[in-house]
C-alpha cells in the first residue's frame, strides 16, 4: 500500500526559487490555487538502492569529519579565556569579525568556483593554522590565523548545508519521502556527530589539564564574586586560582595541540578521499540557483536576500543561536565553572552539554515528524527562558555539584533544538536560494558570537545575561510571526509568482 504524506511548507507560495517560480505549484497554484505536493514511497530497484546508499554515505562521513575538526576548534576555543586571556579572547572576536565579513563575499562565488567538495575541504585547512597557532600563543600568531580560519568557515558551513539540502531533496524524491522530514533527519545525523565534539574534545582536555591538579578549595570571599556577580576583570587579576598560562605546564598545552591539530588535517583529508561531488547524484552544479551569474552578481544576490521577509523575521533567531553558543562555552564557564569549581572542571561539565546536545540533534527529526516544528522550538525558548531565570538566581558554591551538570546538560537540550531545526528551516522556507540563505544564517549567527566576545571582557555576567534575554524574546517574537504567516497562507506573491520584498510591500 503507497503511503501518501504531504510535504508541508513546500507547497506553501511564498516558497520560490531564485527564478520566482513557486516550488511545488502547478497551473492552478499560478491562478492563485496552490496544490498540495504528495510524495509516495515506492519501491527501488536495485541501483536507486546503491544511490541511497551513496547519498547516506556522504551524510555520515561528512558529519564525521566535522567531528573532527570541531572536536579539536571547540575544545581549543573553551579554553582561550583561560590558557591565552586577552589574546585568546581577542583573537575569537577578530574570527567572527571575519567570519561576517566572509558571509558577505565569499560563499556563493567560493561553492560556484570550486564546488560544495572542494570547498569543505580547502575552507578546513583554516582551521589547522589556528590550532597550530597555539603551539607560539602571540597576538602576531592567533590573530591572522583567526582571520584565515573566519574567512574559510562561512563558504564551509555553506557548502555543508547547501550539500545536505540539495542531497536531502535528491533522497526524499528517489525514496518517496516528505523533503522536509528528510532534510530535518540529515542535519539531525550531522548534529548527533557535531555536538559529540563537546565530549570527545573537553575529555581529551580536561584529562591533559587534569594531570596533578590539586582540589580547589573557595573563600566564601572569592565565591561572593562568582556567578551573577561575576565580572571578567576579577578573573584577570585573580592569582589564586589556575587560570593563567604560566600556571599550565607548557607540554600539557603542546599535548593538546598536537592531538587536535591531527583532527583538524583529517578532517580535510576524508572529504577529499571519501566524499562525492554533489553532480554524482544528478545535481547539475553549473546550473543551480546562481549558475551563470558574475560574483558581484552572486554577492547582490546575498545582499538581495535581506529584502526576503522571512530572511528579516528570523534574524534575532539567527543571532540568538550565536549569543547562547558563546554565552555557554565562554561566560558560563568562566562565571559558574571555572569560578565555582576550578578551570580543571570545565571540559567536565561540557561534557555532558555535549552528551545532551548530540543525543538531541538526532531525536529532535523524529520529533518533529510527530508533532512538527513549533512544539520543538516553544520547547527550546522554554527550556532556555527557565535557565536564563535560574542562572540569575544561583549561586554557584563546590557543595552544588549536580547543579552545574544539570544546568549544562538542559543548555545542551536547547542547543539543539536551534542548532538542527534553524539549520532546517532555512533549508526549508528558502528553497532554492540555497547559497544565499545559508550565507544570510552564517552571517547573523556570526554576528551573535562577535557580540558575546566583544563583550566577554567588559560586560559583567548581569548585562551579558540581559542580552540573552533581549534576543530569545526577539528571536521568539519573529519565529511565531512566521509561523502565523504560514498558518494564514503564506506570504504575498505578485502576478510573476514571486515572493514580495519588504520595500515593495508599501508600494502601490
Amino acid at each position: 500500500m503507497a503511503k501518501n504524506e504531504t510535504t508541508a511548507g513546500h507547497n506553501n507560495p511564498a516558497f520560490v526559487n531564485d527564478e520566482g517560480s513557486a516550488a511545488g505549484v502547478t497551473k492552478a497554484a499560478e491562478a492563485g490555487e496552490a496544490e498540495t505536493a504528495v510524495v509516495t514511497k515506492k519501491e527501488l530497484t536495485k541501483e536507486e538502492k546503491q544511490e541511497k546508499f551513496q547519498m547516506l554515505k556522504n551524510v555520515f562521513i561528512i558529519s564525521i569529519a566535522f567531528m573532527f575538526l570541531f572536536t579539536s576548534f571547540n575544545s581549543m576555543a573553551n579554553l582561550q579565556s583561560s590558557i591565552n586571556k586577552m589574546d585568546g579572547t581577542a583573537a575569537l572576536s577578530t574570527l567572527y569579525a571575519a567570519l561576517v565579513i566572509s558571509c558577505a563575499f565569499v560563499p556563493t562565488w567560493m561553492i560556484k568556483k570550486f564546488k560544495a567538495k572542494w570547498t569543505l575541504a580547502v575552507s578546513m585547512l583554516g582551521y589547522s593554522t589556528y590550532i597550530a597557532a597555539q603551539f607560539y600563543p602571540r597576538v602576531w600568531t592567533l590573530v591572522p590565523t583567526s582571520v584565515l580560519l573566519g574567512l574559510g568557515a562561512a563558504p564551509m558551513w555553506s557548502a555543508k548545508c547547501t550539500y545536505l539540502t540539495q542531497v536531502g531533496t535528491k533522497y526524499a524524491a528517489l525514496v518517496g519521502e516528505n523533503a522536509e522530514v528528510v532534510i530535518v533527519r540529515f542535519f539531525g545525523i550531522f548534529f548527533l556527530f557535531f555536538q559529540s565534539t563537546q565530549v570527545w574534545g573537553n575529555l581529551i582536555s580536561s584529562s591533559v589539564l587534569s594531570a596533578g591538579v590539586e582540589e580547589v578549595n573557595r573563600t566564601e570571599e572569592e565565591l561572593g564574586v562568582c556567578g551573577i556577580n561575576f565580572c571578567p576583570w576579577d578573573q584577570l587579576t585573580d592569582n589564586t586560582t589556575n587560570t593563567t598560562t604560566n600556571e599550565i605546564p607548557k607540554v600539557q598545552i603542546y599535548t593538546m595541540a598536537t592531538i587536535y591539530l591531527c583532527f583538524s588535517l583529517f578532517a580535510s583529508v576524508i572529504i577529499l578521499i571519501f566524499v562525492d561531488p554533489l553532480k554524482s547524484f544528478g545535481e547539475d552544479e553549473e546550473n543551480d540557483a546562481n549558475s551563470g551569474k558574475s560574483g558581484l552578481q552572486l554577492l547582490v544576490a546575498s545582499f538581495n536576500h535581506m529584502r526576503h521577509p522571512y530572511q528579516l523575521l528570523i534574524i534575532p533567531l539567527t543571532i540568538w543561536s550565536g549569543v547562547e553558543q558563546a554565552f555557554i562555552g565562554a561566560d558560563y564557564t568562566a562565571a559558574y565553572v571555572s569560578c565555582g569549581l576550578g578551570v580543571h572542571m570545565v571540559g567536565y561539565v561540557m561534557i555532558c552539554f555535549g552528551v545532551c546536545d548530540a543525543i538531541c540533534s538526532v531525536s529532535f527529526s523524529p520529533l518533529v515528524k510527530i508533532f512538527g516544528r513549533i512544539p520543538v522550538f516553544t520547547m527550546g525558548f522554554a527550556i532556555n527562558l527557565g535557565i536564563i531565570i535560574t542562572l540569575i538566581h544561583w549561586m554557584p558554591r563546590p557543595d552544588d555539584l549536580p547543579y552545574f551538570f544539570v544546568i549544562s546538560g538542559l543548555w545542551g537540550v536547547s542547543d539543539a533544538v536551534w542548532q538542527t531545526q534553524i539549520n532546517a528551516l532555512y533549508g526549508v522556507i528558502f528553497p532554492g536560494q540555497s547559497e544565499a540563505a545559508f550565507s544570510n544564517y552564517r552571517l547573523w549567527e556570526s554576528l551573535g558570537f562577535i557580540i558575546a566576545y566583544a563583550c566577554s571582557t567588559v560586560l559583567c555576567i548581569e548585562a551579558k545575561i540581559t542580552i540573552l534575554l533581549v534576543f530569545i524574546s526577539l528571536g521568539a517574537v519573529g519565529y511565531y510571526i512566521i509561523e502565523v504567516i504560514e498558518w494564514r497562507g503564506g506570504l504575498r506573491r505578485d502576478s510573476e509568482g514571486k515572493v514580495v520584498l519588504v520595500d515593495q510591500l508599501f508600494k502601490k
